[in-house]
């Protein structure tokens, strides 16, 4: 460790009182200087690059933990204690999650809904529960409004909007996205905002017989999964840099959905695969 830190900082500082204040000899220190690479050096030195090209391709989202699923599913046999250690050597982190607290709003002014999901977010299959959320992005122009519709099986974002105004349209193009494309749900699960609770979409819902279900009054563990995906698309990408205009965050955050998340990004709900090569895997099985 003595050597190594001399090594390291032989440009800067004279080799002779580096070895004086850290009390080591000058001889041993060449001695280690000269000695072959150890097969954990060399491991290391092998494994470092890899460690920093998937960390570049996450843009800098996958820590020690996604980064060892990553390199073991390229034929890596590699512990993630040691992915670890390179990254903290490499000076290379994550995103960590920040806690959050939603904020109960008043009663809804239209007819809601029962919890007939009652947090439980398990699906048997494809386009069996769905589950929709909206949120709010800020640029340099405005508020920039985006509603998803996941699939609870997968957590595949099936269906998206964004708008500048959070209107009952804004939920109904998102679902009208996911129907055009997947077979219609069993269930629909929302909270109980004005846009859910509208006649518009409501009635969206009825004319492809779709199951109407609604959080509870100000609970956000209701709709735990679609919370989550908010969390991770504001902490790897949004709250990571600044949009100058409204189009620049659309183009950004259709990036996320469609090519990272739902192609790429491995989720620990789903065995540290993506929600696109998990329903493959479905398929298949």
């Amino acid at each position: 460790m003595r050597y190594g830190c001399i090594h390291r900082r032989r440009e800067q500082h004279s080799v002779r009182m580096m070895c004086h204040l850290l009390r080591v000899s000058r001889s041993g220190y060449y001695d280690w200087c000269n000695r072959d690479e150890s097969t954990r050096q060399r491991r290391d030195r092998r494994l470092m690059p890899l460690v920093r090209q998937v960390h570049l391709e996450s843009r800098g989202v996958y820590g020690a933990r996604k980064i060892h699923r990553e390199l073991r599913a390229m034929g890596e046999a590699c512990g993630r204690h040691k992915i670890a250690r390179l990254m903290r050597q490499a000076g290379l982190k994550g995103c960590p999650k920040r806690r959050f607290r939603r904020v109960a709003g008043s009663p809804p002014s239209y007819p809601v809904a029962h919890n007939l999901l009652q947090q439980d977010f398990a699906a048997a299959q494809a386009n069996e529960h769905w589950a929709s959320d909206i949120t709010f992005i800020s640029t340099r122009q405005g508020w920039l409004y985006l509603a998803v519709v996941m699939d609870l099986f997968s957590r595949r974002i099936v269906g998206w909007a964004m708008d500048r105004h959070s209107s009952r349209q804004l939920v109904v193009d998102a679902m009208k996205m996911a129907l055009g494309q997947r077979d219609k749900p069993a269930m629909h699960h929302s909270d109980r905002g004005p846009q859910y609770t509208s006649d518009d979409f409501r009635g969206l819902l009825r004319q492809h017989g779709i199951e109407c279900s609604m959080s509870g009054r100000g609970s956000c563990y209701d709709n735990a999964p679609v919370e989550s995906f908010f969390s991770l698309l504001k902490r790897e990408r949004i709250r990571r840099q600044t949009y100058p205009t409204r189009e620049d965050a659309k183009t950004d955050v259709f990036d996320y959905i469609e090519r990272f998340y739902n192609r790429w990004r491995r989720h620990a709900y789903l065995g540290y695969i993506s929600p696109v090569e998990f329903e493959k895997q479905a398929m298949r099985t």
